[in-house]
């Protein structure tokens, strides 16, 4: 069952006011209910089909919402569903809802899934110009790595809206874009790389034999100079990954490859290391092949 209005409700003789405020139906916004058996606090969905219910003409789902429904997870844990809604125009704030005013031309919405929609492009250029620089950076990588958007379309959402607030610093987002990123850590570790001064490292680098076969895939490549480096999440810790990572790290020596790898730690609290520590590694292999 669908979240539904009070006002539809009643006027169909399905409930009375009344009734709705027992145990059988769940309240989501006001007005907007649905029946408590099809209730799921964590579904992000569900929740955007209720705030659609409330939303005034010209508006959509937007922001990681409609991410979130154009297939990219990019939603913290109990994260309010964003809405655009046309400027000039009010809608009641209230838990669970996050409403932005912005201007919405028909060519920015979709009808997808059961929702009115930011489009693909429109919703990368809104988070694109999120004041945060690394989630803008996220969001953008994370849609080009679901092949939603393409970074042609990117540019042509920069284009198609000039002037507005934030546009330069989405442009600059495109700039180091990286459609083979694959999570969140990944382009944090890639923005610090390059914002410590290196050069723009490659993602997603196969690393072949001599007879073509895969040593391994790496998240990022200096290959000119037979740099490997990568992010080790905690899945990383357990018993057989770590026994494979152990394979592939000497495969990568044995090939003339340096590896390096990074925690979060080193990520969230340690970047400067992570700095020194490529630095270091592209001067050693520099003189090296001098």
């Amino acid at each position: 069952m669908q979240p539904f209005r009070r006002r539809d409700a009643v006027a169909a003789g399905l409930a009375t006011a009344a009734e709705l405020k027992g145990t059988h139906w769940q309240r989501l916004y006001q007005g907007i209910y649905i029946e408590k058996a099809a209730f799921q606090p964590q579904n992000h969905y569900m929740w955007c089909q209720a705030a659609q219910l409330l939303l005034p003409s010209g508006s959509a789902i937007g922001g990681r919402s409609a991410a979130y429904a154009w297939g990219v997870q990019l939603l913290g844990a109990n994260e309010p569903v964003t809405v655009v809604i046309p400027q000039r125009t009010s809608l009641r704030i209230q838990p669970g809802l996050h409403v932005v005013r912005s201007h919405l031309p028909r060519s920015d919405v979709d009808l997808a899934f059961g929702l009115r929609l930011t489009t693909p492009a429109r919703t990368a250029f809104d988070l694109g110009r999120d004041p945060d620089r690394i989630q803008a950076a996220i969001a953008v990588d994370a849609m080009l790595f679901r092949r939603v958007v393409s970074l042609a379309d990117l540019h042509r959402a920069a284009d198609a809206h000039p002037g507005w607030r934030g546009v330069m610093k989405f442009r600059d987002i495109l700039v180091n874009a990286e459609p083979k990123a694959e999570s969140p850590m990944e382009t944090r570790l890639r923005l610090i790389i390059i914002d410590g001064g290196l050069p723009r490292p490659i993602a997603q680098h196969e690393i072949r034999a001599v007879n073509r076969s895969l040593i391994a895939r790496v998240d990022l490549a200096y290959p000119e100079l037979r740099i490997a480096i990568e992010y080790e999440g905690d899945h990383h810790r357990d018993r057989a990954t770590f026994r494979k990572d152990i394979v592939r790290f000497n495969r990568l020596q044995a090939a003339g490859w340096a590896a390096l790898r990074f925690t979060a730690d080193d990520v969230f609290k340690r970047p400067a290391k992570v700095v020194n520590d490529v630095k270091r590694a592209v001067a050693h292999a520099t003189a090296r092949s001098a």
